[in-house]
């Protein structure tokens, strides 16, 4: 038995030793998502790249990160590129790096590897402000409407949308773009808008999310259009605590 291990392994170093090792660049995906809730669509941000690969394609907006950069800086530098907002919700969401996702590796003599490392991005629809500093193509796209996208940026989405999905099931994160203060009615469309109207009825979804405690009623009611006037409730972090990370019984 000894004696396999050793030539096993020795077999292992020689075929290590003999590989080349590759050369990565890093660059960062943004997948950003936004609810608008006026046409109950859940939207994302493509940007139209202008250069090759993939010249006159939609893709999200991405960097390659630069020297002495952090990933998370480079995130943030390529957000604040696109778009201006007060309120989101960025959060690291997956590495891609398949061999094939770049046509530039093949062309490159020094076998050059592209990874791209995604983030995902929650803002607040009314208040984004697209930045377009003379360059076209920049725009929302209903995420059930979408081209097909450069790179493999259609796999991105697909991963980022299950990820926010799965976000709103057991984090606050749905309150870091709602107004500081809202109705159940506001809250209930971007669940519904996010996870699809199937997954509850208001009724069901506003007696569960009320005995939960952790939405303050403010004691101030809004008037929208010929219906009764509704409640405005505020977020309460505090009392979010126990519920942090456990999936919300709402779902």
């Amino acid at each position: 038995m000894r004696r396999t291990f050793k030539k096993t392994a020795s077999s292992l170093t020689s075929s290590l030793t003999g590989e080349s090792l590759a050369d990565f660049r890093v660059g960062v995906d943004n997948a950003i998502f936004s609810v608008d809730t006026a046409q109950n669509r859940l939207l994302v941000l493509l940007v139209m790249r202008h250069e090759e690969p993939f010249l006159g394609q939609w893709s999200l907006p991405g960097t390659l990160v630069r020297q002495g950069e952090s990933l998370e800086d480079a995130a943030y530098r390529i957000l604040s590129e696109k778009i201006r907002v007060r309120n989101l919700y960025l959060e690291q969401l997956y590495t891609f790096g398949g061999p094939d996702r770049d046509p530039r590796e093949a062309e490159d003599s020094y076998g050059v590897r592209y990874l791209s490392v995604s983030y995902f991005a929650l803002v607040r629809f009314a208040e984004a402000e697209l930045i377009a500093d003379g360059v076209s193509g920049i725009a929302w796209y209903p995420l059930d409407q979408l081209p097909q996208l450069a790179f493999d940026h259609n796999k991105i989405l697909e991963y980022g949308h299950g990820r926010l999905k799965n976000k709103l099931e057991y984090s606050p994160v749905a309150f870091d773009v709602l107004p500081e203060v809202f109705t159940l009615s506001d809250l209930y469309q971007l669940y519904a808008t996010v996870l699809g109207e199937h997954f509850s009825d208001y009724s069901n979804f506003r007696s569960r999310l009320l005995k939960l405690g952790f939405l303050a009623d403010t004691k101030v009611k809004v008037s929208r259009g010929a219906g009764r006037p509704a409640s405005l409730y505020r977020f309460d972090a505090e009392a979010f605590a126990p519920f942090q990370d456990k999936p919300l019984v709402f779902i």
